[in-house]
């Protein structure tokens, strides 16, 4: 079954949004108190939920209201899931030597689903924009 033709845009922005939101969560408040377990300092931590912030606002909002054209707004959200994964890549990178397993295993499982979620949204896009 081909999802991305069957999902309407207003489910693919909620369900990234509420993946924001969880991330930030996550991030912001989880990861920040677990110090022992995870090696990125926390104020990397701080400024990747704040992206998630942002990210699931924008997505929610676009939940919410309805968009004349929301291949456009699809494409938005899936460049900017892309950019945060590159932001994520170059971190963890810099960090290197700070990390832990555990970091490892969360931000691998993050960026795995964030980057199937981004070719998702480029394909439901893509999809949308034909349908105009």
């Amino acid at each position: 079954m081909q999802l991305h033709r069957k999902l309407q845009p207003k489910t693919i922005f909620l369900i990234d949004g509420m993946g924001a939101l969880v991330s930030a969560i996550l991030l912001g408040l989880v990861l920040t108190r677990l110090e022992s377990f995870f090696g990125l300092p926390k104020n990397v931590l701080y400024v990747l939920s704040g992206i998630a912030v942002l990210l699931a606002v924008y997505s929610l909002a676009h939940s919410i209201m309805q968009t004349y054209d929301p291949s456009v707004r699809l494409k938005l959200v899936a460049i900017a899931n892309l950019f945060y994964c590159v932001l994520t890549i170059v971190l963890l990178i810099a960090f290197y030597q700070q990390m832990t397993v555990y970091d490892l295993l969360y931000f691998g499982g993050e960026l795995l689903i964030i980057l199937s979620l981004a070719f998702f949204e480029l394909k439901a896009a893509a999809v949308s924009h034909k349908k105009k």
